[in-house]
């Protein structure tokens, strides 16, 4: 909005040219978000209180987690504010990746906010049921593929993705890349989802993946920096450094009530749009593979909880982990929920870092 309205003016105020720097602009986004988050988080924390919108823990979870009964939930709402809000001031609103990324992010923020209401005001434990949720990731992982396929006019999107640590190589996919993306979507969403168990750890992970993210889709926007580092250039892509920046920012600005211990959590509604955005912009920058790496503890979370159940099912009820997903395996070996939470950031922190290394390592 910002962009649109002030930009043309540059003719009259030659200072309003900032405003067609990405770089200033994501810088600009950053700060709105973490603001937005400090000023309209102790409203919505007094607001979910006041409507008794407060976690209630499972009964098969870590016996320490019960202390944490009644904190509020449905915190995503924060952070939605946060990144929603700067991407519509400070963003190009014709740019069509910023578009798709916040039909994807606002389509998981409701179907997780559905699931936090079901579950805490309609005490229906389990939320949404699981069929359910699932065919709302579906649909919303068909509709992005097809607007991206055909609706889209780029030619950057014909089914390939890039191979990470390779220069010059293409994974094409055919008739499966629709699928593809469909599993990166939902897989994505989920993960963040299941991760999303200590305070703190899923939104600073989450902050990591953006922070990568961010430098990823600039150099991605820029012909200099594309030709340079020798990956394939996406004119326009470099406006997602500014989504990126906005959700840095909502992640910092969460995180200020989200630490332990949480004043609020998240939900679902926070950590299926977050995980659903990651894997947009992972796909928008033909980096789907090199997510597995910057989401590498989002992806370790989720592989402990496949092999517990397989495990469990599959080898007479035998378990792998004391309890998954793998997060509370440690919190049950002994370590303080803090120090699981830091010591995964700090892996969080390398697999971005391993992330950033492939641009050179080629």
């Amino acid at each position: 909005m910002l962009y649109h309205l002030l930009y043309p003016l540059t003719k009259y105020v030659s200072g309003f040219n900032l405003f067609r720097y990405i770089t200033f602009r994501a810088a600009g986004a950053t700060v709105t978000a973490i603001f937005i988050c400090l000023i309209l988080g102790p409203f919505f924390i007094r607001l979910l209180r006041k409507f008794h919108v407060s976690e209630k823990i499972r009964e098969e979870g870590p016996s320490s987690h019960r202390k944490k009964a009644g904190t509020p939930t449905m915190g995503g709402l924060i952070i939605l504010s946060g990144i929603i809000i700067p991407t519509l001031l400070w963003a190009d609103l014709s740019n069509f990746y910023i578009l798709l990324v916040l039909l994807v992010t606002l389509w998981l923020g409701l179907i997780g906010y559905m699931d936090d209401y079901l579950k805490v005001i309609k005490n229906q434990p389990r939320g949404m049921v699981g069929r359910k949720k699932l065919m709302g990731q579906i649909v919303i992982g068909l509709v992005f593929a097809l607007f991206l396929l055909y609706i889209i006019p780029s030619h950057h999107y014909n089914g390939t993705t890039d191979i990470p640590f390779l220069k010059n190589y293409v994974l094409n996919l055919g008739i499966l890349y629709i699928p593809f993306i469909i599993i990166v979507i939902t897989g994505s969403s989920n993960a963040v989802n299941l991760t999303d168990g200590l305070d703190g750890l899923a939104i600073g992970l989450s902050g990591l993946c953006f922070i990568a993210f961010a430098v990823l889709a600039y150099v991605s926007g820029r012909l200099d920096f594309s030709k340079y580092l020798q990956i394939e250039y996406l004119p326009g892509a470099g406006e997602l450094t500014v989504y990126c920046g906005a959700a840095i920012g909502s992640a910092l600005g969460f995180l200020w009530f989200n630490t332990h211990p949480a004043e609020v959590f998240m939900g679902d509604t926070g950590s299926l749009s977050l995980g659903g955005a990651l894997g947009v912009i992972a796909i928008l920058l033909k980096k789907e593979l090199l997510l597995v790496i910057v989401g590498g503890v989002f992806v370790i979370e989720a592989l402990s909880v496949i092999l517990q159940v397989g495990s469990y099912r599959f080898r007479g009820k035998k378990r792998i982990f004391k309890m998954a997903p793998i997060h509370h395996h440690f919190e049950l070996s002994g370590w303080h929920e803090s120090k699981v939470v830091v010591r995964f950031w700090i892996i969080g922190a390398l697999f971005a870092l391993i992330t950033l290394a492939t641009l050179k390592i080629r």
